[in-house]
């Protein structure tokens, strides 16, 4: 490594000084990452921090700034805790919220056999043994309370339970809030452990009583996930909700509760909500959503009491992603927003208008000095003539009289919407800026066309959508600009597995394959993975159920069983820590390949999850992904 990694940045730098006007992997690890964006408590400022990798450091460093929302130019401050509001302080200011981790259950060998200190046992009696890229220890995140100066002892509001709050493994200070009058904290949890843990979704929304110490189930009866309590400025609690237990990517619904009465805002809206907030006078809900590959912004009245079904409007709309809702300053909403020639910057939207203006400009030097894509929205008809939106990225300074080698992109998920992000691994602007041309398309399973659309892929993860993309292909390979000689397919997640199937199904299409922590056998997938209540949901249950849509989920969908069929070059990533999709599905198809004399290369990341976190490791993934590209393509 010592030896390899110089070489590769000294090539990347000679490859740097020839094309000064494209995106290189390098200058994409060079961009500011904007994070935890919010307005101050007076509502006229922006505190944001902006995130760079540190490629020598193999690590990231972050500054804060201050930006005035009615213009002026960013101030770089020590500290933003004089500017916000501390949500974790009670609005009475007399309490204070910490996150505490609570040693719970034995799990360790010295936990059951204190005298052999130096054992390193793991021991079990049931699922939930690990999630994403942890293994369970025991202990359980939970909130503490103590008077906020200080005084008295603090307090666990949950009472020694072997539950999170916040939600692992990605949940954080949305999962609680404190209730206006102080009287109560509002917090997410999923009362479930062990085996029945690994197999729901169904999280509930609970109040716990200062003053009484008493907690309150008030989401009882609803049956998936709810999460994200929010107070209106008037005291009416909102939050997301989706209705069946075990189905992680169901219609995400805004609901709002008074009293006992709770009342659904978006059940009659053919979409699903990604994230909201309350409007300040408390009449509107802001909310972004995925809209025919975009995601947009869009408001919905709160009609109070009378339980009529409230009017929803699309605020904004274009070739972007409106990705996080800030906060509210008059007429103007702060929003962050990106496209695929574009990292997250933040912008001001006028909630009347829709009109949008800009008020961060972290990357303009970067981008300024670069020759960006042409992007472009068709819809293709599928196999059951359905109007399907795909993506092309062109490359920059594109000619149509030329030819161009062509990569299909198979988004993830496989419910996640594919939408106009930016990515710092998958990165459209970066694959184009190569020399490639990008087809992305928006094929069933995904957010965004309707609800019947994105449940289509359920139990049918080689069916139709498999269809779709080859629609995508197909349309745009009859263009002539398009080598077909020289057509690939990459994707991770939902999407390696859509490359390992393709694989054996393609017909001779394309010319190489990347597939990165994608499913190859789904027998091995459903006795590894931690969340069962996903492929339960997806696969129809357990691979020994009879019945017909989980045996075709285990057979006709199989990746593995469809590699007598594979005859083109592979190359696989896989995470050392994925436990999401684990190791062993990364290593079964490199050995098929292998195996069957295919031209293959295993890139084995041991200390990376689902995704590649370090700036090193990602500059080594981007080289891989173009060496191959180069070699094969």
């Amino acid at each position: 490594m010592r030896k390899t990694l110089p070489f590769l940045l000294l090539l990347s730098l000679s490859q740097v000084a020839l094309s000064q006007d494209l995106m290189t992997p390098e200058r994409l690890w060079q961009l500011g990452r904007i994070t935890a964006p919010r307005l101050t408590s007076d509502g006229n400022n922006i505190v944001y921090d902006v995130s760079i990798p540190n490629i020598t450091e193999n690590k990231s460093s972050t500054k804060k700034y201050l930006l005035p929302i009615g213009g002026g130019q960013p101030q770089e401050i020590t500290s933003g805790e004089t500017y916000l509001t501390n949500n974790r302080i009670s609005p009475d200011g007399k309490y204070k919220i910490n996150i505490q981790d609570v040693k719970i259950q034995k799990v360790s060998g010295t936990d059951f056999y204190p005298e052999l200190a130096k054992s390193n046992v793991q021991i079990y009696e049931s699922l939930n043994i690990r999630h994403w890229d942890a293994w369970e220890d025991g202990a359980f995140s939970h909130l503490v309370i103590s008077a906020s100066d200080g005084s008295g002892e603090p307090k666990d509001i949950m009472a020694e339970e072997p539950y999170d709050c916040p939600q692992k493994p990605f949940g954080g200070d949305e999962d609680f809030t404190w209730s206006p009058d102080s009287k109560q904290i509002i917090y997410v949890t999923k009362k479930k452990s062990g085996t029945d843990y690994a197999v729901s979704t169904n999280t509930d929304i609970y109040a716990y009583a200062i003053g009484s110490g008493l907690t309150t189930n008030i989401s009882e009866g609803l049956m998936g996930y709810d999460t994200h309590p929010a107070f209106s400025g008037q005291g009416v609690l909102a939050w997301l909700s989706m209705k069946r237990d075990g189905y992680e990517s169901d219609k995400n619904d805004i609901v709002t509760k008074v009293g006992s009465s709770i009342l659904n805002l978006t059940q009659h809206w053919d979409g699903t909500v990604n994230s909201f907030v309350w409007s300040n006078d408390s009449k509107k809900i802001y909310f972004t959503a995925a809209l025919s590959g975009t995601i947009q912004l869009f408001e919905v009245d709160y009609p109070g009491l009378t339980k009529k079904m409230p009017a929803i409007k699309q605020i904004t709309n274009g070739d972007f992603d409106i990705n996080t809702i800030v906060g509210q300053a008059g007429n103007t909403l702060v929003v962050s927003r990106t496209d695929m020639n574009h990292a997250s910057e933040l912008y001001g939207v006028n909630l009347t208008s829709g009109q949008q203006s800009q008020l961060t400009y972290v990357n303009d030097a970067v981008y300024n000095k670069l020759k960006l894509s042409r992007i472009e929205k068709r819809f293709v008809t599928t196999t059951d003539n359905k109007q399907m939106p795909v993506w092309i990225i062109y490359p920059p300074d594109f000619d149509a009289t030329k030819k161009y080698p062509t990569l299909l992109y198979c988004q993830g998920g496989p419910q996640s919407a594919l939408t106009q992000f930016y990515s710092f691994r998958w990165n459209f602007q970066l694959m184009a800026a190569n020399g490639y041309i990008i087809v992305a398309p928006d094929r069933r399973g995904m957010p965004g066309l309707g609800v019947a659309w994105n449940e289509q892929i359920s139990k049918d993860w080689g069916g139709q959508v498999m269809q779709d993309y080859l629609s995508a292909i197909d349309n745009v390979a009859q263009e002539n600009f398009v080598d077909k000689t020289r057509l690939g397919c990459v994707g991770a997640s939902y999407g390696g597995y859509s490359v390992f199937y393709l694989a054996g199904i393609h017909q001779n299409r394309f010319k190489t394959f990347i597939a990165h922590d994608g499913v190859f056998n789904m027998k091995s997938m459903y006795g590894t993975t931690e969340e069962l209540w996903f492929v339960n949901w997806d696969m129809g249950g357990p691979y020994w159920n009879n019945n017909a849509a989980t045996q075709k989920s285990y057979a006709d969908f199989d990746p593995s069983s469809k590699v007598d069929h594979w005859n083109t070059p592979i190359l696989i990533f896989q995470g050392g820590k994925d436990f999401r999709v684990p190791i062993g599905q990364g290593l079964e198809a490199f050995t098929a390949a292998q195996l069957r004399g295919i031209k293959s290369k295993l890139v084995y990341l041991p200390e990376e999850n689902h995704w590649v976190s370090s700036p090193q490791n990602a500059l080594v993934w981007q080289h891989e992904f173009f060496r191959w590209l180069k070699e094969t393509l």
